[in-house]
């Protein structure tokens, strides 16, 4: 499974961020830009993944993890962000309610 970190994920253009978190997590706070499809109805929504490469966030890497390595055996090309929207946070990056 690839992996960056928050400050690689900083630097990243043109590759969508999809959040894992649930709604209440991703309403209170999340990396600019991303995408809420909730670990626990991802499975159901895959059709709504962008086609391409995609970064796969949750709040400190694990879940979104386990998302990044199903959705690699099903061929996508994934990359999870190690430490999550927590480390981007702790790194003083802005997020957007």
């Amino acid at each position: 499974m690839k992996s960056i970190s928050v400050h690689e994920l900083r630097d990243r253009v043109d590759v969508p961020l999809i959040d894992v978190r649930e709604v209440d997590e991703f309403a209170a706070g999340h990396v600019p830009g991303a995408v809420n499809i909730p670990m626990s109805v991802i499975g159901g929504r895959l059709g709504e993944l962008p086609d391409g490469a995609l970064d796969v966030i949750c709040a400190g890497g694990g879940r979104s993890g386990r998302v990044a390595e199903a959705l690699e055996a099903r061929g996508y090309d994934v990359t999870n962000v190690d430490g999550g929207t927590n480390g981007w946070v702790a790194a003083g990056y802005p997020v957007e309610a």
